[in-house]
């Protein structure tokens, strides 16, 4: 039996010892393209509200480890909530609103949800669309409640203020929640996150961030905002749609880092292109940020490098590598990104994603996309040599909810810690000085009669040149062969004709020892992406795309 342990204390600990601090700064009113007016919340605040909530679910009669669907917007309600499920020993249910009805219908189906916390709107939806019909026990809607029953969560609270009731043990080891991936490079999976886990990131990201209490975030991902009251940042919840990063209002993101002295702020790749040219344009510096993260895609070096000009002496952009099964594995900074790193990428030699985060254990294993059972040291490929990454580490989830076939391709048994090492299904390496890198995912890679190709080194080289914005290797039969092929999404304000870039894209693969062999270009005038981040490009569409052009 592991130890006791429950991410909720962390939170109780900061209202303890900073009871009146800022907590959570939610959007309540905006006028045209002002900076919104905010309701404050202080740690007290939010603790006492995670308390009656987790008293109010269990008068309701929700049991320790039951499965509960949460469908709130960010802000107060929604941090409140999740606090107040961990503290109830429920497992919050969470997954990407974007990935579309059906998607969201198979989820919640196979998550087995016995409850149900949502704004007016997902209950509506819930109905219409039959969501976990006949399993959902017990409802809660964070809002007015209309006709389908339940509980609203400001009777939820009162109950939880009159309750005797004792709230139960967690352990390290009891499931914590149930994250579902995006579905971006396959169907979503419910990834299974204990109470250590989610302990294992909050060390870690303010190990090697350096974050400390007091500082005030603008989290433009809402999963990553729920981080915030365990290191003891004030949030400040950003006036957007948080599943469509990359059209996010740049100008008010910026007045809203310097009206409210933000010092750490998350975005996508996505979010830091549109952010970063607005600072251009307009000549505005975000003089109080201490740090940028982004993850979700590689952040490409124009982004890093137009943002950074108008960050602080000392202000750093920091790109974590991971998954939702397992974060933070490694990181890079500016002062890697965009010196010798750089220089490399440009030639082919892949992103770099950075040092590997200790005490995690990252080996580059032969490529197969079969399953492995068991690790065996003769699967290791030696230094430099491009293969999958695998990780095992403080914050390696172990399974997959009811997806034996996923768990059986994702994760390696390891009979020396009777764990599991999970297949990260990226491709790269660890050179010399180990650093890991990144060349791209197993599942686009493109396989050749002669060679196989990786996506990330050479679209690399392609990107250099000033008129593309992105590219994207896709595999063409050509000939009765597979062919490395490059679509291509030009930079808007380029002056230059399709006839002339698709030349100077020729001269580069020639003088290139990656690219040389990719000779056709195909012009995309708007690459589809995933929805969580908008940054990751959905290559099976292109694929088809492309198969269908002359």
């Amino acid at each position: 039996m592991s130890e006791p342990g429950n991410i909720a204390d962390a939170l109780a600990k900061q209202a303890h010892t900073r009871p009146e601090a800022d907590a959570i700064l939610e959007p309540i009113r905006r006028r045209g393209r002002d900076v919104p007016e905010y309701k404050v919340y202080s740690y007290r605040e939010l603790n006492q509200a995670a308390d009656e909530i987790a008293l109010g679910l269990i008068e309701y009669g929700f049991t320790p480890g039951s499965r509960v669907a949460v469908m709130v917007k960010p802000g107060f309600d929604l941090f409140a909530l999740a606090f107040g499920l961990f503290r109830a020993g429920l497992v919050p249910v969470l997954i990407d609103p974007g990935i579309g009805i059906k998607r969201m219908g198979r989820c919640l189906e196979e998550a087995q949800v016995v409850g149900f916390c949502g704004i007016p709107s997902a209950h509506t939806a819930r109905i219409l669309f039959r969501w976990a019909r006949g399993a959902v026990e017990r409802l809660v809607t964070v809002g007015r409640r209309w006709f389908w029953g339940g509980q609203t969560l400001h009777n939820l609270r009162r109950s939880g203020r009159a309750s005797k009731a004792e709230l139960p043990m967690t352990r390290l080891d009891d499931v914590a929640a149930i994250l579902f991936t995006s579905g971006s490079t396959g169907s979503p999976k419910g990834v299974i996150y204990q109470m250590r886990h989610f302990l294992g990131q909050v060390e870690l990201l303010g190990r090697i961030y350096g974050i400390e209490p007091g500082e005030v975030d603008l989290p433009t991902f809402p999963l990553f905002a729920l981080f915030d009251p365990a290191l003891g940042m004030t949030t400040i919840i950003p006036f957007m749609d948080p599943t469509k990063p990359a059209k996010a209002d740049p100008q008010i993101l910026a007045a809203t880092i310097q009206r409210y002295k933000i010092t750490n702020m998350f975005g996508s790749p996505a979010l830091l292109n549109t952010l970063s040219r607005h600072c251009v344009a307009n000549q505005t510096h975000l003089s109080s940020l201490r740090r940028v993260i982004s993850a979700g895609a590689a952040v490409p070096s124009q982004t890093i490098a137009r943002l950074q000009k108008y960050l602080p002496v000392g202000a750093l952009i920091h790109t974590p590598y991971g998954a939702t099964e397992c974060l933070p594995v490694a990181t890079a900074d500016t002062s890697l990104l965009l010196g010798v790193a750089q220089r490399k990428t440009a030639a082919g030699a892949g992103v770099c994603v950075g040092s590997i985060v200790e005490p995690n254990d990252v080996r580059i294993i032969q490529i197969t996309d079969e399953p492995i059972d068991a690790w065996s040291d003769d699967l290791e490929l030696a230094r430099g040599e491009i293969g999958e990454i695998t990780v095992i580490g403080p914050t390696t989830t172990q399974g997959y909810l009811n997806r034996p076939k996923a768990d059986s391709d994702s994760k390696i048994r390891d009979p020396r810690t009777a764990s599991n090492i999970h297949r990260m299904g990226d491709v790269g390496y660890i050179d010399d000085e180990g650093l890991l890198w990144f060349c791209g995912r197993k599942r686009h890679r493109v396989v050749g009669r002669r060679k196989t190709y990786f996506t990330v080194p050479i679209e690399a080289v392609f990107n250099t040149h000033p008129a593309v914005f992105r590219s994207a290797l896709i595999g063409r039969e050509v000939d009765g062969e597979i062919r490395p092929v490059l679509c291509v999404e030009v930079e808007p304000s380029s002056p230059q004709d399709w006839s002339t870039i698709c030349d100077e894209l020729a001269a580069l693969a020639a003088s290139s020892d990656v690219a040389q062999d990719v000779t056709l270009f195909f012009r995309h005038d708007g690459f589809p992406v995933d929805i969580r981040h908008n940054a990751k490009i959905e290559r099976e569409q292109l694929r088809d795309w492309v198969a269908s052009r002359r």
